[in-house]
């Protein structure tokens, strides 16, 4: 059996090479999947694809919609979803990703810091786990493979 696994969460550190190199340490059969990791692609991508937008406001909006795109598809094929809440940035995407896998009922393993357990309380609550380390959310995806 192999899984897919939908990496949701900020895109400026490397929390996501971290369990890509721990999941392949530990022989897990799991592909990763997520939203755009470079920042300016990201950021430019409206434009790219509809051309120049009429002002920084437009041209977010723009990106917004193909970003959107992208998670949606990506998030439907995905088996599981982890959401990483840091705490350096501003998760804003990332409450949006836990809500949706949850709408999608998409099993999700939630890491943030004990420091967020109250601001995230009511998203904990409605997550499978919730934990608050890399280590224990690959924890996790391994126990689902024992036999």
């Amino acid at each position: 059996m192999e899984l897919t696994v939908y990496l949701a969460g900020e895109i400026h550190s490397n929390w996501r090479d971290e369990i890509k190199e721990k999941a392949k340490a530990l022989q897990l059969p799991l592909t990763f999947v997520g939203p755009m990791e470079n920042h300016d692609r990201s950021d430019n991508i409206g434009e790219d694809i509809l051309g120049e937008q009429p002002n920084a406001i437009f041209k977010d909006d723009a990106a917004s919609d193909f970003n959107n795109f992208r998670t949606q598809v990506l998030m439907n094929k995905a088996d599981i979803v982890i959401a990483l809440f840091g705490e350096k940035y501003r998760q804003w995407n990332t409450a949006m990703d836990a809500s949706a896998a949850i709408t999608l009922h998409k099993p999700l393993i939630l890491i943030r810091p004990s420091s967020f357990h109250h601001p995230l309380k009511e998203l904990s609550n409605k997550a499978n786990v919730t934990v608050e380390t890399v280590n224990e959310a690959l924890k996790t995806l391994s126990y689902v493979f024992e036999s």
